[in-house]
């Protein structure tokens, strides 16, 4: 496995430690044994990574697109190749299962893989002149250094958007991964280390989250700002950013409803729903998260729905057989508590779990938990859980479940279950989410733009648009 104590921070092409030696723990979420310490940066080293992200950017803008592409696809290979290790490290400080692991590595690495592909495909525009002696057109040019604040619950993919993206573009970046889960990010930085990326152009820096945030989008040197988190932390970012005029682009919470039709095959969405609604711990921004299902076939969605939650192993993750492992902290652990409680204190009925599994006297564990029968006024309803925890309610008319849907200010993801074309593309239409799953839930991929609206951000990450929010469009007007 590796060990946080052969990285740190990652400056000008080297690893090393505070300039005042001091450090943070990280926790293993499934004991809460210390595995391992991360620099605590002081604001001489950020001055330190803005200085050589100046430098590093300066030279990766000249390298050509295809000589980029090479060595991004040198990162995909290496992450691919050391998968196993990666996968355990995840496992260790996320409490992660290991197949789900192996799953995020190989989804970081094709990150890599599809910007090294993009890059060479960085099309500007041509425009007739109203005269003849007139030359209009419109080139893309890097934005600049990237200051990126990526989450915990996708310690791997997060930050791999942001970098391979940043890279692909032209850009250099400075990463600040979460405290919960660094290591995964400091695996991303030495495989871009030895596929060749010059020194300067990916920094990482570990520390105070608001005190590096700051200093890093107060810079001048910073001209574009990723971040991927929650609401309130999306706010205040943007804040940050405004002072300087900063390009902002981030992905925030969610709150994902789903729609589940009465001409859908109620058993098989029931069993996606719940496989999906406990993946990673429920620990996922788009997971489903408010589930209305028609009032003709609740009762057989909802059984299934509980049989599968109940056949959901829960453990370590490195343990054989754990299909769902902790919570990342006690914080997320306490905020499930007190949201089942709210519930069920406004009538909603525990079909299922509603407490900590039996027999784990350590760790944030959580049971996968079900309720049936939860008003609209619940906290659940309202708050996004990021936890194990599926609320069931029902619905009669279309136009009342979509209308129930977007009453929220989140707009990251929804999803339907239908058989009906007609009510799969005008639900697909009327939910106010910037994607949409029909008869599916696994929406991520590297070829798709991902991404929200309303309070849930801006821009996308992924696809053929994700490299247009770390470039400028230049118009350019000659007359000859």
């Amino acid at each position: 496995m590796y060990d946080f104590q052969d990285f740190g921070l990652y400056i000008d092409g080297a690893w090393g430690q505070a300039a005042t030696g001091a450090t943070r723990m990280v926790q293993d979420p499934s004991t809460e044994d210390v595995i391992g310490h991360i620099p605590d940066a002081t604001e001489a080293d950020l001055d330190r990574a803005l200085a050589a992200a100046e430098k590093g950017f300066a030279q990766w803008r000249t390298v050509g697109p295809w000589e980029r592409a090479a060595r991004m696809r040198k990162v995909a290979d290496l992450l691919r190749q050391r998968a196993e290790p990666l996968a355990a490290l995840m496992s260790a400080e996320t409490g992660k299962p290991i197949a789900e692991a192996r799953g995020e590595w190989a989804a970081a690495a094709d990150q890599f893989e599809w910007y090294a592909e993009e890059t060479k495909r960085i099309y500007g525009q041509t425009i007739e002149g109203r005269q003849a002696d007139m030359r209009l057109a419109v080139i893309y040019q890097p934005v600049g250094v990237v200051a990126a604040f990526p989450a915990w619950n996708f310690p791997a993919l997060l930050p791999a958007r942001k970098i391979a993206a940043a890279l692909g573009a032209g850009c250099a970046i400075i990463i600040k991964p979460a405290g919960e889960a660094p290591g995964c990010c400091m695996g991303l930085v030495q495989a871009c280390h030895d596929a060749g990326i010059p020194a300067g152009v990916v920094n990482l820096v570990t520390g105070q989250s608001p005190m590096i945030s700051r200093h890093l989008i107060a810079s001048p040197i910073v001209r574009k700002v990723s971040v991927t988190g929650s609401v309130p932390v999306g706010k205040e970012i943007l804040k940050l950013a405004a002072d300087g005029v900063k390009k902002v682009s981030m992905e925030l919470g969610g709150h994902a409803p789903v729609l589940v039709f009465e001409d859908a095959d109620v058993l098989k969405a029931a069993e996606t729903c719940a496989t999906t609604k406990f993946r990673n711990c429920g620990q996922v921004c788009i997971s489903p998260s408010r589930f209305y299902v028609q009032e003709a076939i609740y009762d057989r969605f909802a059984a299934r729905f509980v049989e599968v939650a109940q056949s959901i192993k829960v453990g370590r993750g490195c343990d054989a057989g754990v299909a769902m492992g902790p919570l990342a902290n006690a914080r997320g652990l306490d905020h499930i508590k007190e949201l089942v409680a709210d519930a069920a204190g406004r009538g909603a009925k525990v079909l299922t779990g509603g407490k900590p599994p039996a027999g784990f006297n350590r760790g944030f564990f959580y049971e996968p938990t079900v309720l049936g029968g939860v008003p609209d006024e619940a906290r659940i309803m309202r708050e996004e859980p990021f936890g194990p925890v599926a609320p069931l309610t029902t619905f009669k008319t279309f136009e009342e479940v979509i209308a129930r849907a977007n009453s929220l200010p989140f707009g990251l993801a929804g999803y339907l279950f239908t058989s009906s074309l007609k009510t799969a593309t005008l639900a697909s239409e009327g939910l106010e989410v910037g994607m949409v799953g029909v008869n599916d839930m696994l929406l991520a991929c590297a070829e798709a733009p991902f991404g929200g609206i309303k309070e849930s951000g801006m821009g996308r990450e992924g696809g053929s648009l994700g490299i247009f929010d770390y470039l400028e469009p230049k118009y350019i007007k000659t007359r000859l």
